[in-house]
């Protein structure tokens, strides 16, 4: 049953009785795009996100004859779930959420007296959408550009580096990869038992990239940088909001001080914030309402709320891709790789989530150009993971690199901190922006910048100074000798590295 069937380029139809205009276009597609294939590539990429597209974009680059599947799914496309269902459209409702929030409560601060401000979340999503189809489809420009071929399907691995390729809508066809295989399925959300999704009611970050009611109340379960950022865009457009986390703080993975100035802020907004505590169960026998159990110090509290967002981390897509029969491992559920994120398997790689934390997009996208490079025979640096910044785009904004200083001094390490509050900084007082902190983490001894920690307004933008300086292997005493523009945000950089050297000027 289905659609064209072809093996090795050659197309072999199965005749369909009947059937719209539609469906017969749809059919010639799946055939040109059938048409396309060659029996070999040098190199077959499964999954097109950050990571699998610029892997095989680098590749094309690189002189590589390069095929990338890619599957469509519910949080796939051109681009995969960052740029369809995650990243993207998750920081175009984030600036709408800011400008709602200022709009009403910053405004008149500013000498801009607002009356009868209406706040629209369908317009919200349907210009995130936008900037999201805008990027998918230059995915597409990009493939034609560098020659890559583009194919909507499934890819599952056969031994002898061959890939059997299954057509979106019909169709099916075996490929050999006669250099190398990336493997960039990407990752899906996940729950806990007794709190499956149910896309309406109980929701993912997917769900709620697309939703057209504000609730009246929101419990968010997670709050990692996907629970933050929705309790930030909720919380603007009129929900009220609560923020669980089962850890003693919001944003785990970051320092405690920054963590506590985004915590503090949230509280201010009405937040109700309720960190150690544990989710037990999920009552959805109201229609209208959903109880959600939780314990907290010991004692078992009910929480009321017409949604519930589950942003409880994700799980690596590796089901039914032939990982097995190719000889390629997993390492607590991910696809185990080295420092060139070469698998198991000779002539296969993995690269972004589905290769382990971080589970980054940028991340992803210099392991897919690093394996591009390994596999064309360049000499690439392998990945430093030590070095990827972590970004959340809440406001105010959260940012890092390298060892918080908890972590250094477990590290052994004797460190010396600089801190400067962004209260004291000109620009960031200009802009309306006074609440957050740079933290350096230093090393005593040589100076050596371990970790750089930012809360604040453009916090993301701010993190990328430190982390050249850190991949340049920069000291503390240089940035200080760097000189800053007069007024920026970049000012509180150099003054924490003053601070850690024990000579702060404006503090």
């Amino acid at each position: 049953m289905g659609g064209p069937h072809f093996r090795g380029g050659r197309v072999r139809r199965k005749e369909r009785g009947g059937g719209s205009d539609r469906s017969l276009n749809a059919r010639n597609k799946e055939i040109a795009v059938a048409e396309k294939l060659k029996d070999s590539y040098d190199i077959v990429v499964l999954g097109a996100g950050p990571a699998g597209y610029v892997a095989a974009i680098r590749a094309a680059q690189l002189g590589l004859q390069t095929l990338c599947i890619e599957s469509h799914d519910r949080e796939g496309g051109w681009g995969g779930c960052c740029l369809n269902w995650g990243c993207i459209p998750a920081k175009a409702l984030l600036e709408s959420a800011a400008l709602a929030y200022r709009v009403q409560h910053d405004a008149a601060d500013f000498g801009v007296r607002v009356n009868g401000v209406q706040l629209d979340i369908k317009q919200a999503v349907a210009r995130s959408r936008a900037a999201s189809d805008r990027l998918s489809k230059g995915i597409n420009y990009l493939f034609r550009k560098n020659n890559v071929t583009g194919v909507p399907g499934r890819g599952r691995l056969r031994k002898g580096r061959k890939v059997e390729v299954e057509l979106n809508g019909g169709g099916e066809a075996t490929v050999q990869a006669t250099k190398g295989i990336v493997i960039a399925t990407g990752a899906r959300a996940k729950t806990f038992p007794g709190f499956e999704l149910d896309g309406k009611r109980v929701i993912s970050s997917r769900e709620a990239l697309e939703v057209q009611d504000v609730p009246p109340r929101i419990v968010i379960v997670g709050a990692g940088a996907v629970g933050v950022e929705f309790a930030d865009v909720f919380n603007a457009f009129g929900s009220q909001v609560t923020l669980i986390e089962m850890l003693p703080q919001i944003l785990p993975v970051e320092d405690a001080e920054v963590a506590k100035v985004v915590d503090a802020v949230f509280r201010k907004r009405g937040m109700k914030i309720m960190t150690g505590t544990k989710v037990k169960s999920l009552d959805r026998s109201n229609p209208k309402v959903l109880k959600v159990a939780v314990q907290r110090n010991g004692r078992d509290e009910t929480l009321e709320t017409e949604a519930l967002l589950m942003a409880v981390g994700r799980a690596p897509n590796v089901e039914n891709m032939g990982l097995e029969e190719a000889g390629v491992a997993l390492h607590e559920g991910f696809i185990k790789i080295d420092e060139y994120c070469r698998a198991t398997a000779e002539g296969i790689y993995a690269i972004g989530d589905v290769a382990g934390p971080p589970m980054l997009a940028h991340k992803g996208s210099h392991e897919g150009i690093l394996v591009a490079e390994h596999i064309a025979g360049k000499n690439p640096h392998p990945m430093r993971y030590d070095n990827v910044p972590n970004c959340t785009y809440c406001h105010p904004e959260v940012a890092s690199v390298g060892l918080t200083e908890e972590q250094a001094k477990k590290a052994g390490y004797d460190v010396t901190v600089g801190k400067f509050p962004f209260s004291a900084n000109g620009r960031a007082l200009t802009a309306g922006s006074p609440d957050g902190l740079v933290k350096i983490v230093a090393d005593k001894k040589y100076g050596e910048v371990l970790g750089v920690h930012i809360a604040g307004h453009n916090a993301t933008e701010l993190i990328a100074e430190v982390t050249l300086g850190r991949t340049l292997e920069t000291t503390a005493e240089e940035i200080a000798h760097t000189v800053h523009a007069h007024p920026t945000l970049a000012e509180a950089v150099m003054e924490a590295a003053l601070g850690s050297l024990g000579r702060p000027i404006h503090i």
